[in-house]
């Protein structure tokens, strides 16, 4: 595998591509994503790896325009969420949600191909079943997880108090 392109960030606060040699723009950053293109974002002056922080300002440009994604309330939730303990397994949650939902456009787009086929909408309707099934097994393993955590900090609470 090779080395992910290096985008060099300035203190003007541009950005420079080092593959094409030439200063780029978000958008461009956002190309790069949808091309599937490996990168890394280098802050020039302390060489800090800054790309999940330029990631974080292509979804805010992409928020602010349009149709937004994500709503407030979701917003919101995702900040309550940091610091918890549970902040690592929300966002174990959210990758695999959406990991799980990209896999499930692929199938979806591969039997609406084959749309002159008879046994398409029966194809369809059992794709849509699995990723329900899915769906629910993540749902349940979280909520298992949860309960696991809340029966173990009730234990130790109790463990606690009779010392």
């Amino acid at each position: 595998m090779s080395e992910p392109r290096t985008i060099k960030k300035y203190p003007n606060r541009r950005l420079y591509d080092t593959v094409e040699s030439r200063y780029i723009t978000l958008a461009d950053i956002r190309r790069l994503v949808i091309d599937r293109i490996d990168f890394v974002v280098m802050d020039k002056k302390t060489q800090e790896d800054i790309t999940r922080s330029i990631l974080l300002q292509v979804i805010a440009e992409q928020e602010h325009g349009g149709e937004p994604l994500m709503s407030r309330d979701f917003l919101s939730q995702i900040i309550r969420s940091y610091g918890g303990a549970m902040q690592g397994m929300i966002g174990s949650y959210l990758e695999q949600s959406l990991k799980l939902f990209a896999s499930q456009q692929r199938d979806a787009r591969e039997r609406i191909k084959s749309v002159g086929d008879p046994e398409s909408a029966e194809a369809v309707n059992h794709l849509a079943q699995r990723n329900y099934q899915r769906w629910r097994s993540v749902q349940d393993e979280i909520y298992r997880t949860l309960m696991n955590a809340a029966a173990r900090g009730r234990s130790e609470v109790e463990t606690l108090e009779g010392q």
